[in-house]
C-alpha cells in the first residue's frame, strides 16, 4: 500500500507501487509493505513518538513485530519518507525527487529485512549499492555518507570523545 499525502515531481501512487514491488522481491521480504510519503513535520512527529527524537529525517522504518511459531508473514513493516528532504537532498546531489525517494525507500525496505548499517560492517552498504546499481538509481544513502562518518569517527577517536548510536 502506498500513500501520498505530498506530491513528489514524477512519481505516481502507480509507479511508487509497482516499484514496491520490485524492491520487495530484490531485497527478499516476504509479505506487504506500506510506504507513506508525507511532510517532514509528519516524520518529525512519528520520529518523535516511536523513536524519541525530535527531528525531521528523511526515512523511517518499522519492522513488522517477531512472528512465533506457525504463524505467517502477511507485513513486512511500514515505511515513512519525507517528501521535503527528499526534494532537498535530490536538489542538492542532482538527481530527481523521484529518484530520491526511490532510494530512501530502498534503504527503509533494508532495513525492514533486518539489516543494520550501523551494527552490520558494511554488510547493508553492500546490498544498498548492488541494490541501487539493479535499479539504476544515483549514489545510495549509505555510499553518500561514508566520508562524512568517517571523519567524524577519526576525530572522535582522536579527541576520546564517545559516539552515540543514532
Amino acid at each position: 500500500m502506498v500513500i501520498l499525502r505530498k506530491t513528489v515531481a514524477g512519481l505516481s501512487r502507480a509507479s511508487l507501487g509497482h516499484f514496491v514491488m520490485r524492491a520487495r522481491r530484490a531485497v527478499g521480504l516476504s509479505g506487504t509493505v506500506s510506504v507513506l510519503v508525507t511532510s517532514s513535520s509528519q516524520v518529525r512527529r512519528l520520529n518523535r513518538r516511536f523513536r524519541g527524537k525530535d527531528k525531521a529525517t528523511d526515512v523511517l522504518s518499522f519492522p513488522a513485530r517477531p512472528l512465533g511459531a506457525g504463524e505467517s508473514r502477511g507485513l513486512a513493516g511500514d515505511i515513512a519518507i519525507s517528501a521535503d528532504i527528499a526534494a532537498h537532498n535530490a536538489g542538492r546531489l542532482g538527481h530527481s525527487a523521484a529518484e530520491e525517494v526511490k532510494i530512501l525507500l530502498l534503504h527503509g525496505m533494508l532495513h525492514l529485512a533486518g539489516f543494520d548499517h550501523e551494527r552490520d560492517n558494511g554488510a547493508m552498504a553492500r546490498k544498498e549499492a548492488k541494490l541501487r546499481q539493479a535499479f539504476r538509481l544515483p549514489v545510495a544513502l549509505i555510499e553518500r555518507n561514508q566520508p562524512a562518518q568517517r571523519n567524524r569517527k577519526s576525530r572522535s577517536a582522536r579527541s576520546g570523545a564517545a559516539r552515540g548510536t543514532a
